[in-house]
């Protein structure tokens, strides 16, 4: 008899009544053997639904520890598990499910009528009911080297590319991420993060299971719920991980004391920079928030220390690598740029997608023949190893032979009074050849004045990288996990530029 070779197999034999899961919604809770049973069921059911190894398994729905077990059932069964963004139209699905083409696509019945009809999806509910009295799957078809998850990417420059993902991969990662952040068989995650993003569906999970830990699992966001949450002695949340958004909310909800956080091992800020400000208010309240890097096609790559100290010297860091990660800065030509210097970073290692599900054309254009995966991010690298991301290479321009980086005009403009949503970007310039674009939504009820916007940066940029205009817009293009399309606003205010300066 084979036994599961996953980190819930392991688990459920090492110590097999120490809680794993616990669903906050519902309130039911798995120890690692009845989570380990539950997953096997799972993958004999979809085996005697007639699943081959390589199909794929399609799931639209909410937050629960089923889509957790699900994922590794796809994984023991040979299968590979393909979670669909509840958040898109059902065009948009239809998209997804034409490339991964599935065999099987479940639902939690929550979609609206159109996105039903489109998708034909069965009862996520019926397909559990239906793996009840089966024996768990005794013959593990887990390959480390072979795809088990498909993460589709959000789109903001182009159609969406589904990111495939080994088990080797997510093996990786959960190493990286636990040795980045101090994850043991003591720490407790909460996860709110949508379970169909790498964040939620891995980072929250992997690191801490590999490790016989717990996780808490929400069914989404909501900032005075959560923060109750970390505080609850009783639930004992050691990490919690979001984006930078999240993490400021925190502090503005009335019921916030840091005295009740300070057991916790960190706070992990993704997915986007954070706000200096906020940041050092964290620091003074002595609560190690870490800002870490990762992506779909890498997992973890970058992590801050959990150490207060290294924190404020190091402020605004991404973090260090791992040893498994190579990573390299080079310039336009491919060349290694010196320490401190800018470059677009490349990565290689066993955490590292092998490509993008049958779009070979994107995947060589990523993966070199050497094995390096050119992220699109721009980064420099200090004399003691530390990352600063510093912008997406795609969103960088060149102004008069000048390389500007829209993310640092954009963190000036945090807590710039009467704005609500902002962002810039590079447009054509006959002089220049590309001017920067302040693009800005102001807040209900307030004037935003270009010039005075323009003055405050002014201030504090050096001339070459001003930007020469401000734009007033009602709304920003936005995919539907929240990111600003850069390339459909630059299309957009192209077409309706003023004249250049």
């Amino acid at each position: 008899m084979g036994y599961p070779t996953d980190s819930i197999g392991v688990q459920a034999r090492l110590q097999p009544q120490r809680l794993a899961a616990h669903e906050l919604t519902t309130g039911q809770r798995w120890t690692f053997q009845e989570l380990d049973d539950h997953i096997g069921r799972i993958a004999a059911q979809l085996l005697a639904r007639g699943c081959a190894p390589g199909d794929r398994v399609a799931v639209l729905a909410r937050n629960s520890v089923h889509l957790l077990a699900m994922h590794f059932a796809c994984g023991r069964a040979g299968l590979i598990y393909a979670p669909l963004n509840w958040r898109l139209n059902a065009s948009e699905l239809k998209v997804l499910t034409d490339l991964a083409d599935p065999r099987l696509v479940l639902s939690d019945g929550k979609e609206d009528e159109e996105t039903r009809r489109t998708l034909q999806a069965e009862p996520l509910a019926g397909f559990l009911d239906s793996c009840a009295g089966l024996a768990p799957l005794d013959a593990s078809l887990l390959d480390i080297d072979r795809p088990s998850l498909i993460l589709f990417t959000s789109g903001t420059s182009g159609r969406s590319k589904g990111v495939i993902v080994t088990e080797r991969n997510l093996l990786q990662t959960a190493i990286n991420f636990g040795v980045l952040t101090r994850v043991d068989n003591n720490s407790v995650f909460l996860c709110d993060a949508p379970m169909f993003h790498v964040m939620g569906l891995v980072t929250n999970f992997r690191p801490v299971l590999m490790q016989g830990g717990a996780v808490h699992v929400s069914d989404g966001f909501d900032a005075a719920r959560t923060l109750e949450r970390l505080a609850d002695p009783a639930l004992s949340i050691t990490h919690y991980a979001g984006v930078p958004q999240m993490m400021e909310s925190f502090r503005r909800q009335p019921s916030f004391d840091p005295e009740k956080l300070r057991h916790m091992t960190a706070l992990v800020s993704g997915g986007a920079p954070h706000n200096p400000a906020d940041l050092e208010a964290w620091l003074a309240d002595g609560i190690p928030l870490v800002q870490g890097f990762g992506m779909s096609e890498a997992g973890t790559v970058f992590g801050m220390s959990v150490d207060l100290d290294t924190i404020r010297r190091k402020r605004g860091s991404a973090g260090i690598g791992t040893p498994t990660i190579e990573a390299r800065l080079v310039d336009s030509e491919g060349r290694d740029v010196p320490k401190g210097e800018p470059g677009e970073l490349l990565l290689r290692g066993p955490s590292i997608t092998p490509g993008y599900w049958r779009n070979p054309g994107e995947t060589a254009k990523a993966i070199d023949a050497d094995n390096w995966f050119a992220t699109g991010d721009i980064a420099r690298c200090d004399e003691d190893g530390f990352y600063w991301i510093v912008d997406r290479r795609k969103d960088m321009y060149i102004s008069g032979g000048e390389n500007v980086y829209p993310a640092e005009i954009e963190a000036l403009l945090v807590g710039y009074p009467g704005i609500a949503e902002y962002t810039v970007i590079g447009l054509p310039d006959a002089r220049w050849g590309e001017s920067g674009c302040v693009a800005v939504v102001p807040e209900a009820g307030t004037t935003i004045g270009e010039g005075e916007l323009l003055g405050f940066l002014a201030d504090r940029l050096a001339r070459h990288k001003m930007p020469k205009t401000v734009r007033i817009l009602e709304s920003l293009p936005r995919t539907s996990t929240g990111k600003i399309q850069k390339a459909a606003l630059r299309t957009q205010l192209s077409s309706t530029a003023k004249g250049a300066v």
